[in-house]
């Protein structure tokens, strides 16, 4: 029985992962384990690790690598040093990370210094800030590559990685979004409390290579948020460092009746609203990638997701005040985008029955620990 880890520290990458976690913790070929940690154990933001308790997963084991707002170095630090006590008792064959946050870098850096595969989920995108870097330097410490998308593959072996090993899953998400797997728009606003007939899902994350001006531009998204007259349900930023400013800026918000904050939503209840929404507004890869399935206009504030996709329904605005408005009054007087290219960019569900495909086959655990760089011919 090969033993598994997966590392989860945020609501975005757990939406990411469940689809699998579930369809391998249910094979008893695998022995499922999920180490938990980074926002999850944070009760600023709503202390989502319940969620994954609550959803039935087994070998759950829970660690705080952060007290509050921390710095990003200090956090993969204190990551590492913990995922690396907890690798060292369990002895897994195989750790499963995600993306581009630091408790991602810290899971790939403990299991290829400890001769352990790793294997990345969605390596290879293109976005703006500390991000990329984050994610490239994760794919280049990774084994297994599990790529949403056939370009994902190709500025892989860019970066020298080895073709066999990299295999295009889709995004896993995407198993989650089928509307009938999803709860009830009733049910999700009776749960929340939200009366609003018609609104709009607004997240605004910190852009760590533009610290300094962070604050400015919470102020002008918030801003143009309130003047705009339109109802919108407001979800905290992630905890990179800014995120106090911007929680600062929310803050001051007050009663607003237009505007409703949670710290964090349930992921299905999260598609639930996206899906019924005018228009999805931030800086979220949720507008990249959730939103296109859903024919949902986004309306990209600044560079935080810069190069990441280019869709019909994605338009794009600086963190000006003014271009942030004007951009929601043009997103509402133009039709939504029906191109089915855009629906399927990251792929069309059945993630989870290719991973457990991979999981099964031989060539997944032949796969070399040590890792070559693959030359590219150009002259071919």
């Amino acid at each position: 029985m090969k033993k598994i880890v997966f590392l989860t520290g945020t609501r975005a990458d757990y939406g990411k992962l469940k689809s699998l976690l579930s369809i391998s913790q249910k094979n008893k070929s695998f022995e499922v384990h999920i180490f938990i940690t980074g926002m999850h154990m944070n009760p600023l933001y709503g202390y989502t690790a319940d969620e994954i308790v609550k959803s039935g997963f087994k070998n759950l084991f829970m660690f705080s690598n952060h007290q509050s707002i921390d710095y990003m170095d200090r956090t993969l630090s204190k990551t590492i040093d913990g995922f690396s006590d907890y690798v060292s008792k369990i002895n897994p064959d195989l750790i499963v990370i995600h993306g581009d946050r630091v408790e991602a870098l810290a899971g790939a850096i403990v299991g290829s210094l400890n001769n352990i595969l790793v294997a990345h989920i969605e390596g290879g995108e293109l976005s703006g800030t500390i991000d990329e870097l984050i994610r490239h330097s994760v794919s280049k410490m990774s084994h297994i590559h599990l790529v949403a998308n056939e370009r994902a593959k190709k500025r892989l072996i860019q970066l020298g990685e080895y073709d066999k090993s990299i295999f295009i899953l889709g995004s896993p998400d995407l198993d989650l979004m089928d509307e009938k797997s999803l709860p009830s728009l009733k049910a999700v606003k009776k749960y929340y409390d939200i009366t609003f007939q018609k609104f709009s899902i607004a997240m605004f994350h910190p852009i760590t290579t533009e610290y300094h001006n962070i604050k400015e531009y919470a102020s002008n998204f918030i801003e143009a948020l309130e003047k705009s007259k339109n109802d919108y349900i407001l979800i905290y930023p992630n905890n990179d460092l800014g995120s106090q400013e911007i929680l600062e800026e929310i803050n001051k918000i007050g009663s607003n009746k237009h505007i409703k904050v949670f710290p964090s939503l349930r992921f299905e209840y999260f598609l639930r609203l996206l899906k019924e929404s005018e228009f999805i507004i931030g800086n979220s890869s949720a507008g990249i990638r959730e939103a296109p399935y859903y024919n949902i206009p986004t309306i990209d504030i600044g560079t935080r997701q810069n190069k990441r996709a280019k869709l019909d329904s994605i338009f794009h605005c600086d963190y000006k005040y003014e271009s942030i408005l004007d951009t929601i009054k043009k997103v509402q007087s133009i039709k939504k985008s029906s191109n089915k290219e855009d629906k399927f960019y990251f792929g069309k569900g059945r993630s989870d029955q290719l991973f457990i495909e991979l999981l099964n086959s031989k060539k997944f655990w032949e796969i070399q620990h040590q890792k070559q760089f693959q030359e590219i011919d150009y002259n071919e």
